[in-house]
């Protein structure tokens, strides 16, 4: 196909492209309307060793994952739970949970999925906290210049995390995209037949028109 020939069936079959993206688009808008708003609540525990010695500092990011393990288990999820009342367990609090190490900031990172955006907060502020406060028991038993110090970067933010609803509007003004191409290219199909221009004889034989009969509209 020609480009003329794209641009024939565009000036053609345009409003096939607007109804899809419309609707497909309209209807992702409306879905994300519908949905209950998950919240993400994120807090940062920056570990810094007491000082700034090579060793002391390598020995200290080899242990970040140590410590993201002790602070990421049962028994500290059962500790955030009393102490903020959570009506959970701690398997479902810890599946709301996500712990991340960043070695090159020397961070441990604490994201808390919830419902509810301040309860999110609660919970990725009181375990950093906890990890916090691990640390300083720890460091109880080592000399101060051998100590490694944890602390809350800022206080946890959370933003919405679900629905995204520029993200599944666009999906789906594509999908609709995509639609209306399946059913432009069918009706095309469909009609490929039918010869109406000498340019649809000339296209299917393959042959030169010479002439035609004139219409009689």
């Amino acid at each position: 196909m020609e480009l003329g020939d794209y641009a024939r069936i565009l000036r053609k079959r345009w409003w096939i492209i607007v109804v899809a993206v419309v609707l497909t688009a309209g209807s992702g808008f409306v879905f994300s309307k519908l949905q209950h708003p998950e919240y993400t609540s994120t807090a940062e525990v920056i570990i810094e060793p007491a000082r700034p010695d090579w060793g002391l500092a390598q020995a200290a990011k080899i242990l970040l994952r140590t410590y993201m393990t002790v602070v990421d288990s049962d028994r500290k999820a059962l500790a955030v739970i009393d102490e903020l009342k959570l009506p959970m367990t701690p398997d479902q609090l810890r599946s709301r949970a996500r712990f991340a190490v960043e070695d090159d900031r020397m961070v441990i990172k604490i994201e808390i999925e919830d419902y509810d955006g301040d309860q999110a907060n609660d919970i990725a502020r009181t375990w950093a906290q906890l990890l916090v406060e691990w640390r300083d028991s720890q460091n109880q038993r080592q000399r101060k210049e051998d100590r490694v110090y944890a602390y809350l970067r800022d206080e946890p933010r959370y933003v919405q995390s679900w629905p995204k609803t520029k993200v599944v509007t666009a999906a789906g003004g594509v999908f609709g995209l995509v639609i209306a191409g399946v059913v432009i290219f069918f009706l095309e199909w469909l009609e490929a037949g039918i010869v109406r221009t000498p340019q649809d004889v000339e296209r299917q034989l393959n042959l030169a028109v010479v002439g035609a009969i004139p219409s009689t509209d």
